[in-house]
């Protein structure tokens, strides 16, 4: 897996040794910003439309408290310097053949996206199963097969998080077939896009996950979910990749996240 396009990015979890693939791409170039301005800050329009009053977005200091924890769901580690990592991919810029597919590989990315009031970070990886009976090369793959999720937290003001939400489900209808991203001068592929797969996200005010599939150097393919959750003016946005190319549904983390946010 040598495209520049994935990049590999080593989390730190305190019980598991896994180099969790993140999509270190998409940007907030002046076109991206207005852009993203559709989605995910359209509210000024809209509060002044209505007698309703705006939806008020969380700072940084807010949301960093209601990321999901070790605690909040057990069988998992926490990578205590995924934020660090993370935010280094802010910087980064991509273009797509089809505009419209953009908004999900920088969600891929955590990046964030539109004029957040403030964002969080975090990476939580599976513990893999223990095996008493498994030799040590054995233990090694269970290791590195486990699933990666990287978790995000943005908010904003007014409408900003129910567009973003539409903006992903658009993105998956429109970029079912593929698309092309790319990011310092290298091009990947994405197969399809498609439906989540397994038990649905119910919990929320809105949501959607979907299954994208990275055509990789010499016939590999990466399949990683994304899955977006929107509480009120808040998008929880996972990604979860795995090293053996197939990631699983992260509907525990989504669970105990979106119980975290109320």
């Amino acid at each position: 897996m040598r495209n520049a396009f994935v990049r590999r990015t080593v989390l730190s979890a305190s019980a598991v040794s896994l180099a969790l693939l993140v999509s270190a791409c998409g940007g907030s170039s002046d076109s991206d910003a207005k852009s993203g301005a559709k989605a995910g800050a359209k509210a000024s329009g809209a509060a002044s439309a209505s007698s309703a009053p705006a939806a008020k977005g969380k700072t940084d200091a807010e949301l960093t408290p209601l990321l999901v924890t070790e605690a909040d769901a057990p069988g998992f580690v926490v990578a205590p310097d995924a934020e660090a990592k993370l935010a280094a991919g802010d910087a980064d810029q991509i273009s797509t053949d089809k505009p419209e597919c953009k908004v999900l590989v920088q969600s891929q990315a955590l990046q964030k996206i539109g004029t957040p009031t403030g964002s969080a970070r975090t990476g939580v990886t599976a513990k893999p199963k223990e095996d008493p009976n498994a030799t040590a090369e054995q233990k090694i793959q269970n290791a590195l097969g486990v699933t990666a999720t990287m978790v995000g937290l943005s908010s904003y003001d007014g409408k900003g998080a129910e567009d973003l939400i539409a903006s992903v489900k658009a993105a998956g209808k429109a970029c079912g077939g593929g698309f092309t991203a790319t990011a310092q001068g290298d091009t990947t592929k994405y197969e399809s896009v498609t439906a989540g797969t397994g038990a649905p996200v119910t919990s929320g005010d809105d949501s959607a996950s979907l299954v994208l599939t990275v055509d990789l150097e010499d016939g590999d393919k990466l399949v990683s979910y994304l899955t977006v959750l929107r509480t009120g003016s808040t998008v929880a946005t996972f990604t979860s990749v795995s090293l053996t190319g197939k990631a699983e549904s992260p509907v525990t983390l989504v669970a105990a996240q979106s119980a975290k946010l109320g």
